[in-house]
């Protein structure tokens, strides 16, 4: 033991002093969480044991170096175990809200779900549900909302697009699928509402508002369908370019011959015409009867 302490103190000594600020540490501490690998294997395990989501799974294990008890406490404290466990319940009340954006020429219908009635009337669900009219409002490319709703036949060709690719054709088949997949669920997530990032918190995903929603309120809430408005989406404007009217105008105007008559040529015509003899209604309307 003598020994031993006799090294440590001797490292100890010779060790050059390499202390860094309090803010530098924290930050080392986060980069070395955020950096930690875990398998596959013990990320299916929290899963099997919380019913929480893949990335949510592996995100508590980052943050706790890998240990599975402490993971499970981190989610039961963000709230998303207990989120996942009731995502099986039926949401059928909620509301439908609708949010007109400034110059009213973006407009929005969402519904949203909840257990009961009560939580559809409380002002915390209301806030939320507002929140997620102004994202899609926001978010001109969202089209669905969740990754699972995403149409197969656009899933289908894009993957073949991806496939196609050059940079792709030296790739090994095995490795090459693997990249195609992961461009792929990219693009699905880039439409997804669930998968935006929260305009009123954008630490955070649209997805994560609503599993601290979940975990706050008590009860499994659910976004169900959306309807975004532009106006005028959809109708064929007619592009007028008023330089180039103008330029055909002064060109037609140049282009025109003059026909313009003396002074002569006119006065002549003003005398013939006022010398036709002048006729009366009366025989005028006795020639029609005739």
């Amino acid at each position: 033991f003598a020994e031993e302490v006799e090294q440590q103190t001797k490292a100890k000594v010779d060790k050059p002093d390499v202390t860094k600020p309090a803010d530098a540490e924290e930050k080392t501490e986060e980069n070395s969480s955020s950096k930690v690998k875990v398998s596959a294997k013990i990320v299916k395990e929290l899963r099997e044991q919380t019913g929480a989501g893949m990335m949510d799974c592996k995100k508590a294990l980052q943050e706790c170096e890998g240990d599975l008890t402490k993971a499970e406490e981190w989610l039961r404290a963000k709230g998303i175990s207990s989120a996942a466990k009731k995502s099986s319940r039926i949401a059928a009340e909620g509301m439908v809200s609708s949010y007109i954006h400034a110059g009213s020429r973006i407009g929005v219908l969402v519904e949203v779900n909840c257990e009961t009635d009560f939580v559809a009337r409380g002002d915390q669900f209301k806030e939320l549900v507002q929140g997620l009219a102004m994202q899609i409002a926001a978010s001109p490319n969202v089209e669905y909302v969740s990754p699972d709703d995403a149409p197969a036949d656009y899933v289908e060709g894009e993957r073949k697009v991806e496939m196609q690719k050059e940079d792709l054709a030296s790739k090994p088949e095995g490795i090459r699928e693997k990249i195609v997949e992961g461009r792929v669920q990219k693009l699905i997530n880039e439409r997804a509402l669930l998968e935006q990032d929260y305009i009123m918190d954008t630490n955070k995903t649209v997805r994560d508002a609503v599993t601290e929603a979940i975990a706050s309120i008590g009860e499994n809430i659910k976004v169900r369908r959306f309807s975004r408005y532009v106006l005028g989406e959809g109708i064929e404007k007619k592009q007028e370019n008023f330089a180039e009217e103008v330029e055909q105008q002064t060109k037609a105007k140049v282009d025109k011959p003059d026909v313009t008559k003396p002074a002569d040529a006119e006065e002549k015509t003003e005398e013939n015409s006022s010398s036709k003899v002048k006729v009366s209604a009366k025989i005028v309307k006795e020639l029609r009867e005739q």
